[in-house]
């Protein structure tokens, strides 16, 4: 009978062996799966687009750009030297101003405006935004309703990237001699418009001396963009 007991026992314990080896061997392979998914998930990163900062962070007072000397010998006999501001709802982004006068028969007109923008990661650098605008002012000069013997041409020495146009309008029977320059200053573009007209018969002012001045007046307020 004890033999028989001894015996049974030995079996038991033969029989038992697999089945702790193999329960061990499942819980040592969920460890293992377990700690290798989690070192190797990588933890998420989010990184934003960069764009080049913005160089100009403001626009200087429009009326206050071109010197009153320069806007006396351009505009003889304005009325008023300090300019017309024009509206805007953020004069940090857009402004302008302009000037107007009649000495004799001799009218002259002249406006300066500036456009300003920022970078913004998601539509790009200001500086890229401003050129995308100065291509829209060019193809607007362009379309100018009107004009006549319109001509057009780059002009160095002004902001990244300068264009001239000269051209002539007809309107209420008068003859207008009329000067604009678009330039390309990092994330601004200025806008300068310089018109001019002889009324009663009195000589037309000549395209080449309008546009001296133009060029002129478009170099200081370039210079005023700080």
């Amino acid at each position: 009978m004890h033999r028989s007991t001894t015996r049974i026992s030995r079996v038991l314990a033969a029989a038992a062996v697999p089945v702790i080896l193999v329960t061990a061997g499942c819980s040592s392979g969920d460890d293992g799966d377990s700690g290798g998914q989690s070192s190797s998930s990588p933890s998420p990163e989010t990184s934003e687009p960069k764009v080049e900062p913005a160089r100009f962070a403001e626009l200087p007072d429009p009326c206050d750009a071109l010197a009153k000397d320069t806007v006396k010998d351009l505009v003889p006999g304005a009325k008023n030297t300090a300019g017309t501001a024009g509206k805007s709802a953020d004069t940090s982004q857009r402004s302008s101003c302009s000037w107007t006068g009649l000495k004799g028969y001799q009218w002259r007109w002249l406006d300066v405006s500036f456009q300003r923008y920022d970078s913004d990661p998601a539509i790009g650098s200001g500086a890229d935004r401003a050129a995308e605008y100065y291509g829209k002012q060019i193809k607007a000069v362009e379309a100018t309703e009107g004009a006549k013997d319109m001509k057009s041409s780059a002009r160095s020495g002004l902001g990244r990237q300068a264009t001239e146009f000269t051209y002539k309008t007809t309107e209420d029977k008068e003859d207008y001699r009329k000067q604009t320059v678009v330039v390309l200053h990092e994330n601004v573009v200025v806008s300068l418009n310089y018109h001019g007209a002889g009324f009663q018969g009195s000589d037309q002012p000549k395209a080449d001396d309008l546009l001296k001045d133009a060029e002129k007046a478009a170099k200081e307020a370039v210079a005023a963009v700080k």
